[in-house]
């Protein structure tokens, strides 16, 4: 999962990344609208936590235009002003959920995780597929009730490649989800996490196919 923070305080965006990243997000920061705004354009996005008093370009502007793409993308409103009106505006322009400062990163990371779940399947926190039960509040898999022991980033990968079962997610993709900019990946990195993958999953009754040419698919196994 990659989520984007527009926030200007650097001490507050700080620490925001690194409580994200401490729960396996890839986090990519901008400190203001325009910088924003292109972000949204140019990337790929799970979440995006967006900072209202923002330099260049505030973050209503940023919310506005981000609606008339008709992005889809959950927006949580970080404000430093419990104004009713504010949060109302907010709400109306497309806001999923509004956090006013000063707030608990344990109450950040909870509608983070809510957030996440409602734009992946609505209210299933639990689906099967091809034997494998994954669990989107734990990104637990699970065979038979026993946990598939997986690495932070194999656990991202399969989260990927879960969402798109029975279709094929080619590693550009499967890159732009799961590192931020300042992460230094490769196709190569990639190939050695869905080969491990690969591994960890045989007898569940689930493969990762390579296409070659068109990148991974999770799939039935064949017997």
């Amino acid at each position: 999962m990659r989520i984007l923070v527009v926030e200007d305080d650097p001490t507050l965006g700080d620490a925001l990344c690194f409580a994200l990243k401490l729960s396996n997000y890839a986090v990519d920061r901008v400190a203001n609208g325009t910088a924003a705004d292109q972000a949204l354009r140019d990337g790929c996005f799970d979440l995006l936590i967006l900072d209202l008093g923002l330099p260049k370009l505030d973050g209503f502007e940023v919310l506005k235009r981000l609606r008339h793409r008709n992005a889809t993308l959950p927006v949580l409103i970080l404000s430093g002003r419990d104004d009713p009106d504010e949060k109302a505006r907010g709400l109306d322009l497309g806001a999923d959920d509004y956090l006013v400062k000063p707030f608990s990163l344990n109450e950040l990371q909870a509608r983070v995780r809510a957030l996440l779940r409602r734009g992946q399947c609505g209210s299933a926190t639990q689906q099967f597929k091809a034997g494998v039960c994954f669990d989107t509040i734990t990104r637990t898999a699970l065979v038979d009730g026993r946990a598939i022991e997986l690495s932070a980033k194999e656990v991202s990968i399969f989260e990927v490649l879960f969402s798109h079962y029975g279709r094929a997610v080619s590693k550009q993709q499967l890159l732009e989800r799961l590192y931020s900019y300042d992460d230094s990946a490769s196709f190569n990195a990639i190939e050695v996490y869905v080969h491990r993958l690969r591994k960890k999953l045989e007898g569940s009754g689930m493969t990762v196919r390579t296409l070659h040419g068109r990148g991974y698919q999770l799939d039935h196994q064949e017997h």
